[in-house]
C-alpha cells in the first residue's frame, strides 16, 4: 500500500523505501510516459529518469501535494522535455534525409505502437491518432494524456498541472475539439465519422 511508503524514510535516503515506491508507482509511471511518447522503449528510458529525479529532489519535497501527485507531475515534465528534445531532432533529421531511398522512407511509416499483428490499416489509424495527440499544445496534452490514459479525474489533474478543476475542464474541451477536427476528415473516410469518442 502506498500508505506504507515514509516520506521521511525517503529524505533520510532509505534505499529499501525507495525500492517500494519504485515498485509501487513503476507501472503509473511508464503508462503516463508512454501517453505522451507512444514508444514503450522510450516509456520506460523516461520513467527511469523520473525516478532519479524523485531520489534526488525527495529533499526539497514540502508535501503541499500528494506523493503520487508530485511524481506524476515530474513524469508529465520529463515525457513534455523528451518530446520537445525530439521535435529538434526531428528538423534536423528531416534535413538529412532528403537522399534517403523510398524503401527506407516506407520503412518509417510503421511505428512502434501496436502489434505486429495489427494490419496496415490499424497502423496508420495508431499512427494519425499519435500525431493528431502530439501536435495539441502542451497543456491540451498533458490534460488529455492524464485523462484518457491514466483516468485521473479534473481534480487530480488540476493539482498536478497546478491550475484550477475549470481550466482543466477548459483544456479537455479545446483538446477534443481539436482533435475532433484533426480526425474528421480521416474518420470520415472510415464511415465513423462524429461517432469517434474522445
Amino acid at each position: 500500500m502506498v500508505n506504507k511508503i515514509s516520506i521521511q524514510k525517503l529524505k533520510n535516503g532509505s534505499q529499501a523505501e525507495f525500492k517500494q515506491l519504485v515498485e509501487h508507482y513503476k507501472n503509473k509511471v511508464v503508462n503516463t510516459c508512454y501517453g505522451f511518447v507512444h514508444n514503450y522503449t522510450d516509456a520506460q528510458d523516461i520513467s527511469q529518469d523520473v525516478f532519479i529525479e524523485v531520489f534526488e529532489s525527495v529533499g526539497r519535497f514540502n508535501e503541499d501535494s500528494l506523493l503520487s501527485t508530485w511524481i506524476y507531475r515530474i513524469a508529465v515534465n520529463k515525457s513534455l522535455d523528451f518530446l520537445r528534445k525530439q521535435k529538434r531532432k526531428k528538423r534536423w533529421s528531416e534535413l538529412t534525409r532528403i537522399n534517403i531511398d523510398d524503401r527506407n522512407e516506407a520503412d518509417n511509416w510503421f511505428t512502434d505502437t501496436g502489434s505486429p499483428q495489427l494490419s496496415l490499416e490499424q497502423k496508420e489509424r495508431v499512427k494519425i491518432l499519435s500525431t493528431a495527440i502530439d501536435s495539441l499544445p502542451e497543456s491540451q496534452k498533458s490534460a488529455f494524456t492524464l485523462h484518457k490514459y491514466e483516468e485521473l479525474s479534473y481534480k487530480e489533474i488540476s493539482e498536478i498541472l497546478k491550475t484550477s478543476v475549470s481550466s482543466v475542464e477548459s483544456l479537455m474541451h479545446r483538446a477534443k475539439k481539436n482533435l475532433q477536427k484533426k480526425l474528421t476528415k480521416y474518420y470520415l473516410t472510415e464511415k465513423e465519422g462524429n461517432n469517434a469518442s474522445f
